[in-house]
């Protein structure tokens, strides 16, 4: 029997079924409609669920944090876009104004990684780095490369820190190091 942590090849596979029926989903819209069905709103909050540790991994008590979200500033929406949509991929997975004409905040994410762009002036500063440690970094790093985005040209380097770690930075001066640890005696 299957459960929430093969959410994502759950997704994949209905995805594939529904095009043999000729009907086009996004696996963003799979994912969603797998979340639903474990009973989740969406799918960010399965996701967390799916990368929570178990209670008595966290070892204190009562205490559990579910989900750290980095808010980054933003000053201009089509270039927001254009670098966390287009070139990382990241879906827009809600945007919200207080009134038409007014800053944006909005939600992105890819494979469990959330953030929060905003062009309110006192929610976060400039020149942040968000430091992410993921796998399949190799081929993360060969996708954006092969975009041939031309305001960021990624290098993968070995770290200090037995990892390999790419950086991009946004046209915001914010920083995201996505991180891969190497694999024990590599």
């Amino acid at each position: 029997m299957r459960d929430f942590r093969d959410a994502k090849s759950m997704a994949k596979a209905l995805r594939a079924s529904m095009a043999e029926r000729n009907i086009e989903l996004s696996h963003s819209e799979t994912l969603e409609i797998v979340a639903r069905q474990f009973g989740y709103d969406d799918w960010n909050i399965l996701a967390a669920e799916i990368a929570s540790p178990p209670a008595e991994a966290a070892g204190t008590g009562d205490l559990q944090f579910k989900q750290i979200i980095p808010i980054l500033r933003i000053f201009d929406i089509a270039k927001a876009m254009e670098f966390y949509r287009d070139f990382l991929g990241f879906a827009v997975d809600w945007e919200h104004r207080y009134h038409e004409g007014m800053p944006l905040y909005a939600q992105v994410s890819r494979d469990g990684m959330v953030l929060h762009l905003s062009e309110h002036h006192g929610d976060a500063s400039p020149g942040s780095t968000v430091f992410v440690w993921m796998q399949g970094i190799e081929a993360f790093h060969r996708e954006l490369s092969d975009k041939k985005y031309g305001y960021s040209r990624p290098g993968l380097e070995k770290t200090g820190y037995d990892a390999r770690m790419f950086e991009v930075p946004d046209p915001f001066g914010n920083r995201i190091r996505f991180n891969e640890r190497d694999a024990v005696g590599g």
